[in-house]
C-alpha cells in the first residue's frame, strides 16, 4: 500500500510595516510539524514549488484565503510525497545442523 506525507508552503503578500510597498514572506511547514521561513530561497511560488518539486514533492491544491481584509493576501499551498518504504525483511527457514533447506 503506497503511503503519503503531507507538507504545506504558504505565501503571504502584506504591506512593508516600515516602507511602502508589499513584502512576499514563504513559510514552509513539514510533515513532522516544522514550520521554516523559506522566503530567502526564492522570490516567486514557482520557484519554491520547483524546489520542492526536485525533493519530490507534488502539488495537490491550491487554496486561497478571501476572508483577508485591506492589503494581505493569503495563498497555501498543499503538497505530498510518496513515503520510501522499508522492504519486507526476507523470512529465514529453521534448519537443522549442517543440514540446508530441500528446495521447494
Amino acid at each position: 500500500m503506497v503511503q503519503f506525507e503531507y507538507a504545506l508552503l504558504v505565501r503571504r503578500r502584506q504591506a512593508r510595516l516600515e516602507d511602502t510597498g508589499w513584502e512576499l514572506i514563504y513559510t514552509w511547514y513539514g510533515p513532522d510539524g516544522s514550520m521554516l521561513d523559506v522566503s530567502e530561497y526564492g522570490e516567486t511560488a514557482l520557484e519554491h514549488l520547483n524546489r520542492a518539486g526536485l525533493q519530490g514533492w507534488d502539488l495537490v491544491a491550491v487554496t486561497d484565503d478571501s476572508s483577508q481584509e485591506g492589503t494581505a493576501e493569503l495563498h497555501r499551498y498543499h503538497l505530498k510525497r510518496v513515503l520510501s518504504a522499508t522492504p519486507p525483511r526476507q523470512r529465514l527457514r529453521a534448519t537443522r545442523l549442517g543440514r540446508r533447506p530441500s528446495p521447494r
